[in-house]
């Protein structure tokens, strides 16, 4: 479950954006009758705040925090959304997670010349607008760095932050102290404060890591008057959210293999399959049954039977793929499911190194064939226990926390020299080449091909359907264990160097 925590319109607006109609929408509902109906799958009850004040309505939020067992979604309550962002936004795995929208950067490059750098730059009360906010809002990469309100002054500012706030229950009872400090210093703000930018700010500055994603090729927007609440209506019905949605449900951090030569086409395959009725399960086993078929011709030590292997074990793949996709696509999340992808992912590799080593024999070769086949089990296995092993000990590992300021402080500026420090403590030993490593995957090679090393399943699927095809079993066991053994040490070093920095 999640609480979710509608806010009020700010104070200072008379229009009542809830009663605004969306006449683009079927129905013609309202807005704050759309946003309802979008949130109560999420809580049937969703909490109401509107107050005639900013430091009441902090008050307010504060005392939900302080009452919640759940993760925390806030949204104000004139906001026009598609459902799949809401989705997407709530499944995040970040701790704190904010919607924004970056500044676009002027055409002309001459000013942006003239600034100094930001290490140099002087922090400013920003005031220029954007979409209707202050831009008070410095958005790194992946997270926000600063906020600033119209008191405290923030380093050189880009961003905005669009409305809805996800944190996760851990962070609630600071949220619920950060509020009512906040609502001590509500004589500090301006009208044109927004309520979600000062929480925002004071989260950051009690050190919370608020990551931040931009509406890509979804729809958010937040509307006072009616002509703004026509126009979202109208440009929302207009975006493909379906599109959106099976796009979505693509893994993002595929390798090289599944990314340009399956996820092309089965995302679609998925859509087919869900709009038929078929669960995920069902698709998992229709890919355990090719990996088996793919298994049983390799076992005849033919020629046709080796091709017919080969590609029966891609379209397992393909459809192991699928599985995953109509799961995301269709929101049918199982622990069966979960398990039965992960088991039999194994089951079909290990039974398809069975029926090589059987068709090799039965072709007349030597049955040494098996301490290949046994040698790629073993290699496959170790791997499989070192990924759950370090991943599990990596979800234990606490966060390296961030730097912290007081709420009264009047600038970013200590927050920033902190920042800056531990960013030069992690340019140095170990973490300064992890550092550097991960840079070098802005390069599509470097990052391809760091993809390709780790040998993924998608590579070793298809490294077994093209050797055993075009060559034989022995060719194909002698390039899952040598490619195997590269991964395995790629990989061990890696972790052995993350697990040192840390």
């Amino acid at each position: 479950m999640t609480r979710v925590v509608l806010l009020g319109s700010p104070p200072g607006h008379d229009t009542a954006p809830t009663g605004l109609r969306l006449s683009a929408l079927p129905g013609e509902p309202t807005v704050g009758q759309q946003l309802l109906s979008q949130v109560r799958s999420l809580d049937p009850e969703p909490a109401t705040i509107a107050h005639a004040d900013v430091a009441a309505m902090l008050r307010a939020l504060a005392d939900v925090a302080d009452a919640a067992t759940d993760n925390l979604l806030i949204l104000p309550d004139n906001s026009v959304v598609h459902d799949e962002l809401i989705y997407q936004i709530t499944k995040t795995k970040r701790g704190a997670l904010a919607l924004i929208v970056k500044e676009p950067r002027p055409d002309n490059g001459e000013e942006t010349d003239e600034l100094p750098p930001i290490e140099e730059a002087a922090p400013e009360i920003g005031s220029r607008t954007f979409e209707g906010l202050a831009v008070r809002t410095r958005a790194g990469k992946s997270r926000v760095v600063s906020v600033g309100t119209a008191h405290h002054a923030v380093t050189r500012p880009n961003a905005v932050l669009l409305g809805p706030l996800y944190l996760h229950a851990r962070h609630a009872p600071l949220l619920a102290e950060t509020c009512r400090e906040l609502a001590g210093m509500a004589h500090l703000f301006g009208p044109d404060d927004d309520l979600v930018q000062l929480v925002a700010f004071g989260l950051v500055r009690k050190g919370v890591s608020v990551g931040i994603r931009g509406r890509r090729d979804l729809f958010y927007r937040r509307v006072t008057t009616q002509e703004e609440a026509n126009e979202a209506g109208a440009e929302m019905i207009g975006m493909d959210e379906d599109r959106a949605r099976l796009n979505n449900a693509v893994k993002g951090a595929d390798g090289f293999f599944t990314t340009f030569f399956v996820s092309t086409y089965s995302r679609f395959i998925a859509r087919w399959a869900a709009r038929r009725g078929l669960t995920p399960n069902q698709v998992t086993l229709i890919s355990i049954a090719l990996g088996v078929a793919a298994a049983a011709c390799f076992a005849t030590g033919q020629r046709l039977g080796m091709v017919a292997g080969g590609v029966l074990i891609y379209f397992a793949f393909v459809f192991d793929c699928v599985d995953g996709q109509l799961a995301r696509y269709a929101r049918r999340f199982g622990v069966l499911g979960a398990w039965l992808d992960a088991t039999f992912d194994r089951f079909k590799e290990y039974v398809v190194f069975a029926g090589l080593a059987i068709g090799y024999v039965v072709a007349g070769h030597s049955d040494d064939i098996w301490i290949l086949a046994l040698a790629a089990i073993a290699l496959q296995s170790v791997r499989h226990l070192l990924d759950f092993s370090f991943g599990v000990a990596n979800r234990r590992r606490p966060p390296r926390p961030l730097p912290t300021l007081e709420l009264s402080a009047p600038d970013d500026r200590p927050l920033r020299q902190q920042l800056e420090k531990r960013k030069v403590e992690r340019s140095t030993g170990i973490r300064g080449l992890l550092r550097m490593w991960t840079k070098a995957g802005r390069y599509r090679v470097v990052h391809w091909s760091r993809k390709m090393l780790v040998f993924p399943i998608g590579e070793r699927f298809a490294a077994i359907a093209v050797t055993a095809a075009l060559f034989d079993a022995r060719v194909t066991f002698l390039t899952l264990v040598i490619w195997g053994s590269l991964a395995a040490c790629y990989s061990l070093t890696g972790r052995l160097m993350r697990s040192l920095a840390s």
